[in-house]
């Protein structure tokens, strides 16, 4: 068997190190390298597992506290997302009801924590969409003579149209804008 004489210049997918490979379907650069990898995708096999596990765990011990009026510290941390001192400084603060039923035995009322928790409902903003201009080219300025007009340098105008949102249309090299709304703009200055 002949051996191929192919030098393809590639990086190893595993320490990121540039090598030779011999093959177009090399991917790493030493029998160490594929070792590693092969235990990294081991190891991340394992996490999603234990993962799906403690998930499918959780969900039967929150559908449980769910139908509890009264529950522990911890649990309302399972149960809400927060931490233990959030709902430590909420009790201290006298925002939720809680009993201390003994050493270690705090329990906060699940009713009043759900409702400091419920997600208020912000109206919805319309997408404005821009409006696009219907002025005919004799109704309008174009910025030299805005310009012109009114004193005030170019870069002035430009920048004075963008802070007010006046419509423009450019035409050729020309920016047009409305003839009413810019003397309007700079009448009042």
């Amino acid at each position: 068997m002949a051996k191929s004489k192919l030098k393809i210049p590639k990086i190893c997918e595993q320490c990121g190190k540039p090598f030779e490979a011999k093959t177009v379907a090399t991917r790493f650069c030493s029998p160490y390298c594929v070792d590693k990898s092969g235990r990294v995708k081991r190891r991340r096999a394992k996490e999603a597992i234990e993962k799906q596990t403690l998930l499918e765990e959780s969900i039967n011990k929150i559908a449980e506290i769910q139908t509890r009026p009264f529950i522990s510290v911890s649990e309302a941390t399972v149960l809400f997302g927060i931490s233990k001192d959030t709902i430590r400084r909420l009790i201290k603060a006298g925002k939720i009801p809680a009993y201390n039923l003994g050493q270690r035995l705090t329990r906060v009322s699940r009713v009043h924590i759900e409702a400091m928790f419920t997600a208020v409902d912000l109206p919805e903003d319309p997408e404005e969409r821009p409006v696009r201009m219907q002025y005919d080219k004799s109704e309008c300025y174009n910025i030299a003579e805005v310009s012109e007009k009114f004193g005030i340098s170019p870069s002035t105008v430009n920048k004075t149209i963008r802070k007010y949102s006046i419509p423009r249309r450019q035409i050729g090299k020309y920016v047009y804008v409305p003839k009413e709304q810019i003397e309007e703009l700079f009448s009042k200055k």
